[in-house]
């Protein structure tokens, strides 16, 4: 056989025609995230004195192991406490990182830039996890950078418990943090940002958070502290989205917050539960709120409870997210951290938490699950990691498109000019432009019209820099295969179906 063969014999088919036919037992899109945490090196970099080349294998270790188990999101900590995995204007380097703030890392490359790059070879989203508010872990303030916030905007602090937090009164620190989100969504190709559940602190018995001054210069006539607070968070995640929106209309919105909105003895409306606190009343986060104004794509509520715990039942707390939830797409927060390690024994069962993704995947209204931690199924845990994969992650399943993607507007790509050689086949394609990842599904040919799609085998990463698509020889098992696109938005272009055999045919004429 030659090198190079002259053109390939393409099929386009489409959708609307009842031609392309798809046979699947498992979901084609599901949202299967695993939250990275580096905060006190958690999950990732195991130590900030590490060498570079053990903190990026310690991080493709991660990568690896959940592409290998069919996950397609990471959700990594990129601010922690103030501070910042990437060379940033507005925070130190973190120490967890760099094993000293304010130190740049030893590395050859963009510590983040290459994060997001090997996310996405391995067909990942990359969602920039940022703690809004936290700006200090401890009381520990020698370690602090003179750079950091806490020391050169002391009059953004307030101290509660044994950490600091920025005031989330003061409409400086929000501009602040809008700053530090431009830049992060201007300089890197992220598919997100994500908040998590911290926005006023957890509430601690007989502390008082001493934002009074603040609420007697700011608050409007008649405002009561509580909602004058929770009109603080409201604004940061407005000014959040619209600030994201602004740079790149494709990048995701998403935040975690705490599994209970109100229990229902002090409203109605709120879950049959007894959290201790909750967000809306302890936290004055309000994502009901934030759903209905449609300043989020995604939200993700942290329901890290067992399936029947009495006092805040998985099962109870999921049922009201789905019949709560507009305008956005909903993922349930698992607490994986919790498999075998728990005074709740319902997580000594190996079904625990395959239940919790059972009962998602049969609530229509939820979207996918995100586990926390990534080192909590890495180690001692192979037996739960089997069955989820064999019962539920078997396939693998693409990314959910998001409420803005019916604004969207996606052109499918020509191929042209084709190459092939013993490890690749090669297309050229005229226009990558938005384009994220490129698809290849197992095909057949059942009749002479009809090629049913069996299942993805494959997830190609489209860098926009390169308009030749090499699809690995070794992902081919037959002759028929269907190609497709999708964009930054998450939407999907029509199959091209490719006649692998006649492609040979083409070439042995050469």
């Amino acid at each position: 056989m030659s090198k190079y063969t002259p053109f390939l014999f393409i099929l386009v088919l489409f959708n609307s025609c009842g031609i392309f036919k798809t046979y699947e037992k498992h979901p084609k899109t599901e949202f299967r995230g695993v939250w990275i945490a580096t905060v006190v090196n958690i999950d990732w970099p195991k130590n900030g004195n590490d060498t570079s080349e053990k903190q990026k294998t310690d991080y493709l270790k991660i990568l690896d192991f959940y592409q290998k188990e069919n996950y397609n999101a990471v959700i990594v900590q990129v601010r922690a406490a103030g501070d910042a995995f990437y060379d940033s204007d507005y925070a130190p380097w973190s120490r967890f990182l760099t094993g000293e703030e304010g130190t740049p890392p030893q590395w050859n490359t963009d510590v983040l830039e290459w994060m997001i790059l090997e996310a996405h070879q391995r067909g990942m989203e990359f969602h920039a996890w940022l703690n809004p508010y936290r700006a200090t872990f401890d009381e520990n303030f020698e370690v602090l950078a003179e750079s950091h916030d806490y020391c050169t905007h002391p009059e953004w602090m307030v101290h509660y418990g044994k950490k600091n937090y920025y005031n989330p009164g003061l409409p400086e620190v929000r501009n602040h943090f809008s700053n530090i989100i431009a830049e992060i969504v201007s300089k890197y190709d992220v598919d997100a940002i994500h908040f998590d559940d911290y926005f006023y602190p957890y509430k601690i018995k007989d502390e008082v958070f001493n934002d009074s001054i603040t609420f007697e210069s700011y608050a409007k006539p008649n405002q009561n502290l509580d909602d004058w607070r929770r009109s603080n968070i409201d604004s940061l995640v407005k000014q959040s989205y619209e600030k994201i929106k602004s740079i790149k209309p494709w990048v995701q919105f998403g935040i975690s917050p705490f599994g209970v909105w109100k229990n229902n003895s002090t409203d109605p409306k709120g879950s049959n539960t007894k959290a201790g606190q909750t967000a809306y009343e302890d936290l004055y986060a309000d994502p009901l709120l934030w759903m209905e104004k449609g300043w989020l794509d995604y939200l993700a509520p942290q329901v890290y409870w067992s399936m029947d715990l009495p006092v805040a039942s998985h099962k109870t707390i999921v049922d009201w997210w789905s019949k709560n939830n507009f305008n956005t797409n909903l993922y349930v927060g698992n607490g994986a951290y919790k498999v075998r390690n728990n005074s709740d024994k319902a997580w000594d069962d190996i079904k625990e938490l395959p239940m919790q993704l059972e009962l998602a995947r049969e609530t229509p209204q939820i979207s996918g699950n995100i586990m926390f931690s990534a080192k909590s199924l890495m180690s001692d845990k192979d037996d739960v990691v089997k069955y989820i994969h064999k019962k539920y992650y078997k396939q693998p399943a693409l990314n959910p498109a998001f409420p803005l993607s019916n604004k969207a507007t996606l052109k499918t790509p020509q191929l042209s000019i084709t190459e092939q050689n013993e490890k690749d086949l090669i297309l050229q394609l005229d226009d990558t432009k938005n384009m994220r990842y490129a698809l290849l599904y197992k095909s057949g040919h059942k009749t002479k019209d009809e090629y049913p799609i069996k299942k993805l085998i494959f997830k190609i990463f489209l860098d926009g820099n390169s308009n030749r698509l090499l699809i690995p020889r070794n992902q081919i098992s037959n002759n028929f295969l269907a190609l497709s696109f999708i964009d930054v938005y998450g939407v999907e272009t029509e199959p091209t179906i490719i006649n692998i055999k006649q492609l040979a045919k083409n070439d042995t004429k050469r």
